[in-house]
């Protein structure tokens, strides 16, 4: 008999660099000649955000940051781990990674078997040491399972559910860090040598009109006044759909399957109606309060358009695991909401688990 866990974390990568390059998105985005004058200046921004910028960009705060986000992490790897998962199916955006001008698939599930990734290829580029100080060129393996991905991918289409697929990851660029620090995240306090869980990734074209237009990273005003826009990526009733076929995929099998949502929420470098300086709090704290009392009508009636309004882009993993949480009667156990302005996005966390 099939038995689900559902987990929701976030894969913000500065938690692999130090404290004092956490900040360093902001900084980044403060030098921004296009940006106003007054958005920059800290007598407008919260209270909260001047406590924590302090008189030392951020170094302090980030301290406090990442021990929050360790502790929750740990309640996630804990559930994990005292439900002893087959297969932990993964639902990440694709950042200009697998995935570029060639194709650009809404959904994508990645039939690897295990695979040596480089989990510090980020914060070498930006010349940050990592958090564990190993050797920058450190690799661990990140597990896989062609063979049940392959399965996955066939019981989607027989449900009626198109769905791409990948054997091969793009030679010569990097893994989607999506997948890889859900693994390294889980195992943050082991990393590399813990994860003894095969992952069935699944990549989500959560960045949509943005997906090529600005490469997965970071823009200045200046170009997005020019930039050509993609078409659309899935909408998050979609994608809510596609965590209710996954469910559906497993619910007549005899396998243990954890389902995870990897992302934070709504990211100050998206949201534009912000200048980048920080993420949409309130669009943010709308869907917790709706995750918290199990509206999944309210998450369903959200729009692409208020989606990428708010920065909230990569929330669509979320969606996902919403949809099959749905089908499957799932009961939220455990969450929570950690808020920043000055780590350029919120962190949500959640366990979802089967009540007897």
């Amino acid at each position: 008999m099939s038995a689900f866990l559902g987990l929701g974390m976030t894969h913000y990568p500065m938690i692999i660099g130090d404290d004092e390059h956490m900040a360093g998105v902001l900084r980044w985005t403060l030098q921004d000649p296009d940006i106003p004058d007054e958005a920059k200046d800290t007598a407008n921004w919260p209270a909260s955000m001047v406590a924590d910028w302090s008189d030392d960009d951020g170094a302090a705060a980030a301290a406090r940051h990442r021990d929050a986000l360790r502790v929750n992490l740990a309640k996630c790897r804990e559930a994990l781990d005292a439900f002893q998962p087959d297969l932990v199916v993964v639902w990440g955006d694709d950042q200009y990674e697998n995935f570029r001008e060639e194709v650009v698939p809404p959904f994508c599930v990645l039939a690897y078997d295990d695979l040596d990734v480089h989990p510090f290829t980020m914060v070498n580029e930006q010349g940050n040491p990592n958090y564990w100080g190993l050797p920058k060129d450190s690799t661990f393996v990140l597990h896989g399972d062609a063979a049940a991905s392959r399965s996955l991918v066939d019981a989607l289409l027989v449900d009626g559910f198109d769905m791409a697929y990948s054997y091969r990851k793009r030679e010569g660029e990097k893994f989607p860090h999506s997948i890889m620090n859900t693994q390294l995240f889980l195992d943050y306090d082991n990393v590399g040598r813990g994860f003894p869980y095969p992952i069935v990734p699944m990549t989500v074209n959560c960045y949509g009109e943005h997906a090529i237009a600005r490469r997965g990273g970071f823009t200045r005003f200046a170009d997005i006044a020019v930039e050509q826009l993609d078409p659309a990526g899935p909408s998050p009733k979609r994608c809510f759909d596609l965590g209710r076929a996954v469910a559906r995929a497993y619910r007549d099998t005899d396998k243990r399957i954890a389902m995870v949502a990897s992302s934070s929420w709504s990211h100050a470098f998206l949201h534009d109606r912000g200048w980048h300086i920080r993420p949409d709090t309130a669009a943010d704290q709308k869907l917790y309060d709706a995750l918290v009392v199990g509206d999944f009508e309210a998450w369903q009636s959200v729009t692409t358009r208020e989606i990428v309004d708010a920065g909230q882009h990569e929330m669509l993993n979320w969606f996902c695991l919403l949809g099959a949480v749905a089908e499957l009667g799932l009961t939220l156990t455990w969450s929570t909401l950690v808020p920043s302005d000055v780590f350029n996005s919120n962190k949500c966390f959640a366990v979802y688990e089967e009540q007897e």
